[in-house]
């Protein structure tokens, strides 16, 4: 590492942690997500710096497989306030960057097993925007309580041993 004259690091790049833009935390609750894939996503004009901003929303969208390529639908990018002239579509359907192969076997398993394409994450690598991309099948009514009534029982597990090592009596 080379050190400059005021303390300053050259030739060192510190190791940026990924910017989270976008986190569909619905889909876990309304899907059984399976195998995924992290997929570079078309943007257009101030789409991008609307996304820098922290401005995106996930729920609802889906990616659909047209003519062999990959869809997003539904995700919400508004419009960058700061654009001077007019930005088109909010919910616009965009298109995924994936190889040839990955969209042959996403199609193939959406049209044998019936599975939805959902969008999991949105983020920043190396200043390119991506979406990550699950497999999901639908959860049933009593899949999502049986769901909560688990994810309830471990906290409270949790707690008492929290409470427990406390040293404070039940």
């Amino acid at each position: 590492m080379v050190v400059g004259v005021l303390g300053q690091n050259w030739g060192v790049k510190k190791p940026e942690a990924e910017p989270v833009v976008a986190r569909n935390r619905k889909a876990a609750h309304e899907y059984h997500l399976g195998e995924s894939w992290e997929a570079g996503i078309v943007l257009q004009g101030m789409e991008v710096k609307a996304l820098r901003a922290g401005r995106a929303s996930l729920v609802g969208g889906f990616a659909q497989v047209e003519n062999r390529e990959i869809w997003l639908h539904g995700v919400h990018i508004p419009q960058y306030s700061q654009a001077r002239w007019f930005n088109d579509g909010s919910r616009r359907k965009r298109k995924l960057l994936l190889h040839r192969a990955q969209i042959d076997k996403i199609e193939r398993k959406v049209n044998e097993s019936g599975l939805t394409i959902v969008p999991v994450v949105l983020y920043f690598k190396d200043g390119r925007a991506k979406v990550e991309i699950a497999l999901g099948r639908g959860k049933k009514t009593w899949d999502k309580r049986d769901a909560l009534a688990e994810r309830e029982a471990t906290r409270e597990t949790e707690r008492a041993v929290s409470r427990r090592l406390k040293g404070h009596r039940d």
